[in-house]
């Protein structure tokens, strides 16, 4: 399908493409298998300018918003989940400066993202707070100049390797969620360390690990927006990011769509290929269908949001969910069409599969954003009454 890109989007793609096809294919098994760290690859990245991708042009950015992004997201999945994730993170953990943050926070922090020199993560989760947020545990009492950290962040991308980390924070316990602040937290400041570095089975090659603050001083002037609107940040934070999720699991299964169709017509059986088997072309075709719809519903979710939107809650939900399951559905379809050897590592749609499942759980379940996307068309209906 023609999406209508502009040259630059064109650009972004291609610049992407070659980058997936050059630099991460011939190396993504050996990432899987020792849960490397991509840091060459990020690097090569970097260097192609993509990082710049969602950064204004005031900050040493493109200024081409999450559809770009969401783009060079796509390209990279496509042959790697698990470093694409690790770019898709990146701007994650970037978003809450670009809603809320100051002037000197942005002059300070975006710039050094731009390059791509350090990494950004985000840290809401918890080991007792995941669906519910509400139930965090970390604390941020002010002391003079300083607010103080204590509490611990469990299973947060890009951890120990991002330099700039987003936390939310309880700084007024007797006020529930609206209690919770955001700080700008640098990785090397006393009382922050890494825990566990997490072994997972699948996006082996994305950092995930443990946070874990013991009186961490942080300067109030790392506060973003004010206190008690962490909770807003987290939301409004999630609502932009999650077409990019939407992307990274329709990257992963156009991968895994065109390892299926290569496949198909290499293997033979009954003295044909398998791809002249009915059964095998309905597949096919079921993979394609669900891919271009997942596809159209992530890009429009994106550009909802680059269009200065105030409220796109339910579109970066539904584009997130219909996709993630997309993903999993096709993955799971391209083992099949692989049969035997596709549930061996010497062929990638094992990984692809696995890879795959993770996407439906985080930045908010899919069986939480049924809920609210359910909530949004009730809300709705009500305000037509």
């Amino acid at each position: 399908m023609d999406y209508f890109l502009t040259e630059q989007q064109k650009l972004i793609k291609d610049l992407a493409r070659k980058i997936a096809e050059e630099r991460i294919l011939p190396v993504r098994a050996e990432l899987d298998e020792k849960e490397e760290f991509p840091w060459a690859i990020v690097k090569d990245i970097a260097d192609s300018d993509l990082f710049r991708i969602f950064i204004p042009e005031q900050y040493e950015g493109l200024g081409e918003g999450l559809f770009a992004l969401c783009i060079a997201t796509e390209e990279l999945s496509r042959a790697c989940c698990g470093v694409a994730l690790t770019y898709a993170t990146d701007a994650l953990g970037t978003i809450p400066i670009l809603l809320y943050g100051t002037d000197e926070q942005k002059q300070k922090y975006l710039p050094i993202i731009a390059a791509g020199t350090k990494l950004t993560a985000f840290g809401l989760t918890e080991s007792g707070a995941g669906s519910d947020a509400s139930a965090m545990k970390t604390t941020a009492t002010l002391d003079g100049d300083d607010y103080i950290l204590n509490g611990s962040k469990q299973f947060i991308t890009n951890g120990g390797e991002a330099e700039l980390y987003t936390i939310i924070a309880i700084t007024d316990p007797t006020r529930g969620t609206r209690g919770a602040s955001a700080f700008l937290v640098e990785k090397g400041m006393p009382g922050f360390t890494f825990g566990k570095k997490e072994q997972k089975m699948g996006i082996r090659a994305s950092a995930t690990s443990e946070l874990v603050f013991h009186n961490c001083r942080v300067p109030r002037d790392n506060l973003v927006g004010r206190e008690g609107l962490g909770f807003i940040v987290t939301m409004k934070t999630l609502d932009v990011s999650r077409p990019a999720v939407g992307a990274l699991s329709v990257g992963l299964a156009q991968g895994a769509l065109e390892a299926a169709v290569a496949y198909a017509r290499e293997r033979k059986q009954f003295g044909h290929p398998i791809s002249a088997l009915q059964a095998i072309q309905h597949m096919l075709a079921n993979m394609a269908m669900e891919l271009e719809a997942a596809r159209a519903l992530v890009y429009a979710a994106a550009r909802t949001v680059d269009s200065g939107a105030k409220d796109f809650t339910e579109e970066g939900a539904m584009a997130k969910v219909f996709a993630t399951d997309m993903a999993m559905k096709v993955t799971t379809d391209a083992v099949q069409v692989f049969g035997g050897v596709g549930y061996m590592r010497d062929y990638p749609v094992e990984k692809m599969m696995r890879d795959a499942k993770i996407n439906q759980i985080y930045e908010g379940t899919n069986q939480v954003l049924r809920n609210v996307i359910a909530l949004q068309l009730l809300k709705r209906k009500a305000l037509r009454e």
